[in-house]
């Protein structure tokens, strides 16, 4: 069976997610994502916002798809990840999208938050590469991922760029309703690695690999030293990692007393001398 129709299957009793919700969302059913087979588009443009290697001077070919399948309390985009905002839009439109990104000149196509859309993804990849596209293919996900569909994405797939958000199971479980989530994201970026292999960049442009975005949240709630450590010892030491330090409160943070707070800038500046020491490539 084709990776596109393996893929699909995992809707009907949904798996697409470490959540295994077993929904059938073909029949229109929802599950945690609150999202049916049928894609939700919140916008798509050329986005100068991303790391530099994605965005050179055309900028990442963006394109936020609504639903997510964390429930973090202190989500920057909640009204497209909590409140799902944007349209429902067919497998064909999703095609003129990414052609359209590419013709204006973006430097991959970036799928934001695909997650529990990746099944439907891998049909569209397929039908616009079918009719030119030829950019790479970025995968801008909350590091929440299945195996079983990463795996499917193997060849559809050029940039894997998923978060490393938490090191601790309760942390997980209290700020994004994701249990399971640090098992689950070492798992997938060992499965990332192993398909793509380091981040390439060729006249300052990405063109294959892996890129790591980490948050650093305040008080430590991310187990940043054991994630930097993590990568280096376990993905690899050349691995690219953006260590970040715009976090804010948003959202329902102000309900939680230490998500109030801002990262302290002494510790994130450690964090990235650390990460240098190991050999990381530090954005």
């Amino acid at each position: 069976m084709a990776a596109r129709d393996q893929a699909m299957e995992l809707l009907k009793a949904c798996r697409v997610c470490p959540r295994k919700c077993g929904v059938d969302r073909t029949a229109g059913e929802t599950g945690f994502c609150g999202m049916t087979d049928r894609l939700r588009v919140a916008s798509a443009m050329p986005h100068f916002g991303e790391e530099a290697p994605l965005v050179g001077s055309a900028g990442s070919g963006t394109i936020f798809l609504s639903g997510c399948n964390l429930a973090c309390i202190f989500c920057q985009n909640y009204d497209i990840s909590h409140g799902r905002a944007g349209r429902e839009i067919t497998g064909a439109q999703m095609v003129e999208l990414m052609l359209g990104l590419q013709d204006r000149g973006c430097h991959n196509v970036n799928f934001v938050t695909p997650t529990h859309f990746a099944p439907q993804l891998v049909d569209a990849i397929d039908a616009a590469r079918s009719r030119g596209l030829h950019v790479p293919i970025v995968y801008n996900c909350g590091g929440y991922e299945s195996v079983e569909m990463l795996r499917l994405l193997e060849g559809y797939v050029d940039i894997y760029m998923p978060d490393a958000k938490y090191w601790d199971s309760h942390v997980s479980e209290e700020l994004s309703a994701a249990p399971g989530y640090p098992d689950a994201m070492r798992d997938a970026l060992k499965e990332m690695q192993r398909q793509v292999g380091e981040l390439r960049i060729d006249n300052g442009i990405a063109s294959r690999g892996l890129l790591v975005r980490h948050l650093v949240l305040p008080g430590g709630l991310s187990g940043s030293m054991a994630i930097i450590d993590f990568l280096a010892r376990e993905i690899s030491p050349r691995t690219y990692v953006n260590v970040m330090d715009q976090y804010r409160p948003c959202h329902e943070a102000h309900r939680h007393p230490i998500l109030r707070q801002h990262p302290d800038v002494d510790f994130v500046r450690e964090l990235r001398r650390h990460a240098r020491e190991l050999g990381l490539r530090v954005d």
